[in-house]
């Protein structure tokens, strides 16, 4: 599919950067023994107005902490550092509060976000800003959705899976929101499903908003995105544009995001990509070794790799790598 919705714009301001940012949770293990679970280190992303970067990642790394973080919905025994800007200015619990479901609006993961009890209708406009015009512009987001008409007036309960999933598709297109953060917004759907949700969620795109795509399915994510952010033990370990996710992955520079290139199934066995099996299991949050996330794991470990962690750095141009032997660089 092609990515014509969202624009490139080099020339504007950020919409969202977060900087060196780490959240943890504190424990407390038989209710006396206290320990920090350190779930996101050192976070580095920009969007831009008109990108849709996708930050790609395993189930259970963290990404959709990250989004609850932006959000302002974090529970109370989290602790965080950094900094977060959205559109130049410093993202604090005040502002949050105050754009929340506004400037910044979420499509969540899970169709249960949608009230059982209120017409799929009335949730959709209640996230509309003109007044005067509620009705309309809620009909409009759900004609562009291709939903049946009527579909306004039905409870979640009475449609299927894909049309709640458009309804809170639309919910996001009506706001204006200049930041759309999608959180797993296309869990187990099969590829004619998965390609037809892409493509209502490139709807939203436009060359003043910019979108965070969380996914963990790194198809889903060449499809839609400008730009991959690749997560790994709660960092980011590459940052790379779409194309550098093409071929056998020549242009990727992580060992880590070569082997999750080397993993999508292609039904051509001419464009098969060698397949890289990784061995062990991603480390544990609690009392993460001041190393690289992924040593352990990696092909290519030597001494270096375990003495530090290792800093998200500009290897070639746009293109950003935490590895200190990025592959193809010397």
């Amino acid at each position: 599919m092609e990515n014509n919705s969202i624009l490139k714009t080099k020339d504007k301001e950020p919409l969202l950067e977060v900087k060196d940012f780490s959240l943890s949770f504190t424990e407390y293990k038989d209710g006396f023994e206290e320990s920090f679970v350190q779930v996101i280190k050192n976070f580095e992303l920009t969007i831009n107005a008109g990108e849709i970067v996708a930050v790609l990642g395993s189930s259970g790394s963290g990404k959709s902490l990250l989004a609850d973080a932006i959000l302002g919905i974090l529970p109370d025994n989290s602790e965080t550092k950094g900094t977060i800007y959205f559109e130049n200015e410093l993202l604090t619990v005040a502002r949050q509060n105050q754009i929340r479901g506004k400037e910044i609006a979420l499509i969540p993961q899970s169709v249960k976000a949608l009230d059982p009890l209120m017409k799929t209708g009335r949730q959709v406009q209640n996230a509309i800003r003109d007044k005067k015009d509620k009705i309309r512009i809620q009909e409009e987001a759900f004609r562009k959705l291709g939903l049946p008409e009527g579909t306004g007036k039905l409870y979640p309960f009475e449609l299927s899976g894909g049309m709640a999933r458009r309804v809170l598709i639309a919910t996001a297109m009506v706001g204006d929101a200049k930041l759309i953060i999608a959180d797993e917004p296309t869990p187990g759907l099969d590829k004619a499903n998965l390609e037809e949700t892409l493509s209502h969620i490139k709807q939203l795109g436009s060359a003043n908003s910019g979108m965070m795509f969380i996914t963990h399915d790194i198809y889903a994510a060449i499809e839609i995105a400008n730009k991959i952010a690749v997560f790994y033990a709660g960092e980011t370990i590459e940052i790379a544009n779409k194309e550098d996710f093409s071929g056998q992955g020549e242009n990727l520079k992580h060992p880590y995001t070569k082997a999750l290139l080397s993993a999508i199934p292609v039904p051509d066995l001419g464009e098969r990509k060698k397949r890289i099996i990784l061995k062990g299991e991603i480390i544990s949050p609690i009392d993460m070794p001041e190393e690289c996330r992924f040593a352990k794991r990696c092909l290519y470990t030597c001494n270096t790799c375990t003495d530090h962690i290792p800093e998200l750095r500009e290897v070639t141009p746009n293109h950003f790598v935490a590895c200190e032997f990025p592959l193809g660089v010397k």
